[in-house]
């Protein structure tokens, strides 16, 4: 079996080859046998195995097109369109955050069959959360009218570094030390899984399907429970040599400041994280205990503390995003997670000291904008990945390289 599988074997380029057919159908929407030759460069009859054997397992649909002929070719024999098959599997992504879990269902295109959200203390309860998505799952699937033993894969975004190696429990999440994620997940679930850093998955996410479609040179800022950032360099996720690039949150913006939960004084967490932005708002009804939700619903009624709170934060975005673009000279900053939906007064705040802070050129300051995604981006990054490396009946990828992390 591994010499099958070395590179350079049979299998090897087999897969290969279906991933490159794959990608070609994929890139266009739909394409001919024709448009895939000419894609791929490979041989027509290694393109008609290929196309034949995808449809067989129904992977590829097929269909006339009959506008086309009428235009190119009245007499000729009618050309075929190849299209991928929605239905010939579904993938789920997970996004395990500190304070609750999001699972979204979603066919090989990736669009969205089924979604699940428990809010939960992810933190300090590995077992309830890996019990819930096991749970949930099942009723995704269910709802969604899948058959079970058409779900191919699974990948999680988690608030925590994920290093290169080994792949095991996050670290900042208390309970989960011992615990390798993926490990257990594929147990749960009998599919393979993936992980992936939350804030990466919601730069893949923004890159592929949102607000950075056109972008080769990201730097994605996910403000939420926790804060971290993900990056698109020339075109491809950038993780680093250790795999743990992107810890944005543990910048120090505040020398001295309050400890940070990684035993640091002074990062960025700590100043425009959530426990900072509820530990400032203005005092509420009594014997109420505010959260998040309230930062941000009374920053959008105009409330003065809340508006300063989150323009104070918004600054300190800035300040550590100005020494980020000033090594990297970043296309386009896109800002999400929860805390994104505090909107302008957010964005003015990263734009006013991140314009200070980088080094004055002719060039403009590079953009900042809110994700086009929403809280939805890591869960929906997550889906990226599990569609990328889905087994398909031979592992391959129906989404660029670049999704690979």
């Amino acid at each position: 079996m591994g010499r099958m599988n070395a590179p350079g074997s049979l299998e090897t380029l087999r897969r290969r080859n279906r991933g490159l057919v794959l990608r070609a159908v994929q890139s266009g929407g739909a394409a001919s046998r024709v448009d895939i030759v000419r894609t791929t460069g490979l041989s027509r009859t290694t393109v008609s195995s290929l196309v034949n054997q995808l449809i067989a397992e129904g992977l590829l649909a097929e269909s006339t097109d009959r506008l086309g002929v009428a235009a190119a070719n009245p007499t000729g024999r009618p050309p075929t369109r190849l299209t991928l098959e929605p239905s010939g599997g579904a993938v789920l992504g997970v996004h395990l955050r500190h304070d609750g879990i999001r699972l979204a269902l979603a066919d090989l295109s990736g669009a969205v069959l089924a979604e699940a959200l428990v809010d939960l203390d992810v933190d300090h309860r590995a077992d309830a959360a890996l019990s819930f998505v096991e749970d949930a799952t099942d009723g995704l699937v269910a709802e969604a009218g899948i058959p079970r033993g058409r779900l191919l894969g699974a990948a999680v975004a988690i608030s925590s570094p994920v290093p290169t190696l080994p792949r095991h429990g996050p670290s900042l999440l208390t309970t989960w030390h011992d615990i390798d994620v993926a490990d257990a997940l594929a147990e749960r679930l009998g599919v393979p899984v993936q992980v992936g850093n939350d804030a990466n998955l919601g730069a893949t996410a923004e890159r592929f399907f949102g607000a950075a479609r056109t972008t080769r040179n990201l730097v994605y800022v996910m403000l939420a429970e926790g804060v971290g950032a993900g990056l698109f360099l020339d075109g491809r996720t950038y993780l680093g040599g250790k795999g743990v690039a992107g810890e944005f949150g543990h910048v120090v913006v505040a020398p001295g400041g309050r400890v940070c939960r990684c035993g640091n004084r002074g990062c960025l967490e700590t100043v425009a994280g959530a426990d900072a932005l509820v530990a400032a708002l203005p005092p509420r009804a009594e014997g109420t205990v505010p959260d998040l939700d309230d930062v941000l619903a009374a920053c959008q009624a105009g409330e003065p503390g809340a508006l300063r709170i989150v323009a104070d934060a918004g600054r300190a975005v800035g300040t550590a995003l100005a020494g980020v673009c000033t090594m990297l000279d970043p296309d386009l900053v896109v800002i999400g997670g929860r805390t994104a939906a505090a909107g302008q007064p957010l964005l003015d705040g990263i734009v006013e000291t991140l314009g200070r802070g980088v080094p004055p050129t002719d060039e403009p300051v590079v953009p900042v904008v809110a994700g086009e995604l929403g809280v939805r981006a890591e869960v929906l990054g997550a889906v990226a990945l599990a569609i990328a490396v889905a087994p398909l009946a031979a592992p391959t990828a129906l989404l660029p390289d670049e999704v690979l992390l």
